[in-house]
């Protein structure tokens, strides 16, 4: 595959945001996915395998950083991260099955439908959600309740297979999610970093086995997405993202169309 020089600096920024937005947010594990299908002419199965190999180091890294911060310590929230990676071995490789039975155009349109129904989500989000706590940044590791368990399995799973369906890592949709079920923002980030592990792993296998993986624009996209993790890790404890949050509402809503256009 040969790209030219614009379309290896639009791919390196996508990962890039797509890595601020996966743990400062939520919902940037799109943007590579975005990137990919719209500068590379990879097969939808290329695209979402490609993708999704990205997301084993990113998710690795963002557990880590949400480790080091205290948030997985809570035990609602190890029991909820818990759930959702375990319901993920099932949900992916259903995801993945279907990728494989849906053509280009369909793959766009689908795509797009997933990107504006992640910009409704994150606004219902942040509507409804106040910022984050003192209590919640200073003690994270404070008793939580967390989900119940059949809420947070039906999220699991329906994330789960977006996620193997499209090459996501996961908190696109589950940080909305979880947040709009009850949990707190930052215990929500810390979970879905947890379970875009499983995802990013059972796809990779998946994807590989059927040949869908491009190693070369993988890293393209991946490295920078790494320190775009690192990066969004430290917004997120440290800043009042609401307003990233709503530019982040408007570009998903203006982009879905495009793509639906673009298949």
């Amino acid at each position: 595959m040969r790209l030219d020089t614009t379309h290896l600096v639009l791919l390196a920024v996508a990962g890039l945001l797509g890595g601020i937005g996966i743990t400062a947010l939520g919902p940037g594990g799109v943007l590579p996915t975005i990137g990919l299908f719209l500068f590379t002419g990879l097969t939808p199965s290329g695209v979402a395998g490609t993708a999704i190999v990205t997301h084993v180091a990113t998710g690795l890294l963002g557990t880590a950083a949400y480790a080091r911060s205290g948030q997985l310590r809570a035990a609602g929230t190890r029991r909820c991260a818990a759930v959702l990676a375990g319901v993920a071995v099932v949900g992916t490789p259903l995801g993945v099955l279907c990728n494989t039975l849906v053509a280009g155009r369909g793959f766009g349109a689908l795509l797009a439908c997933a990107v504006a129904v992640t910009g409704i989500l994150v606004w219902v989000r942040e509507r409804r959600t106040p910022a984050a706590s003192g209590a919640e940044v200073t003690r994270p590791d404070l008793p939580g309740a967390g989900l119940p368990l059949n809420r947070t399995v039906v999220i699991g799973v329906v994330v789960a297979f977006v996620a193997g369906l499209f090459g996501l890592g996961g908190p696109m949709l589950s940080v909305p999610l979880l947040v709009v079920a009850g949990l707190p923002v930052l215990a929500s980030l810390a979970a879905a970093q947890a379970q875009s592990i499983v995802i990013a792993s059972v796809g990779t296998v998946a994807y590989v086995a059927h040949g869908d993986v491009e190693w070369g624009p993988a890293a393209l996209v991946g490295v920078p997405e790494l320190a775009g993790v690192l990066i969004g890790w430290r917004i997120a404890r440290a800043l009042p993202a609401r307003r990233l949050t709503f530019a982040l509402v408007a570009f998903l809503l203006a982009l879905a169309p495009f793509l639906a256009l673009h298949s």
